[in-house]
């Protein structure tokens, strides 16, 4: 499993349209996201555009992002999408995101401090 965070950033004249299309994503949607290995996924957007995302693949985000490529109710969620953002230079939004590394997770870290202290 791949823990993965992202942004974008929406456009500031919409916003609340943004907002709107996510409170009633297509149920079509949803089963694609959750059949294709897109675990925990979330969105949260700040009052200025900007979007943060995080998601647990399954195996890994670029494999989740390819099987999501290979439906066709991911390919027009993403047309419909993508007047919404600022940025993505003809790239769809979920290919144009901005992946951001990992430098800390709460849970790895006990985990390493458990088995040195076992260890010792």
């Amino acid at each position: 499993m791949q823990r993965a965070c992202f942004r974008l950033q929406v456009r500031p004249d919409r916003l609340a349209e943004y907002r709107e299309r996510h409170a009633a994503v297509w149920p079509e949607m949803l089963a694609a996201l959750e059949g294709t290995g897109w675990d925990n996924y979330s969105l949260f957007l700040a009052d200025d555009g900007l979007l943060i995302g995080y998601v647990e693949a399954t195996d890994s985000i670029a494999e989740a992002q390819a099987r999501m490529a290979l439906t066709d109710v991911n390919a027009r969620w993403q047309a419909e999408m993508n007047q919404f953002f600022e940025g993505l230079d003809g790239s769809a939004p979920d290919e144009g995101f901005d992946l951001l590394p990992e430098i800390f997770h709460l849970e790895d870290q006990l985990t390493t401090t458990k088995r040195m202290t076992d260890e010792s």
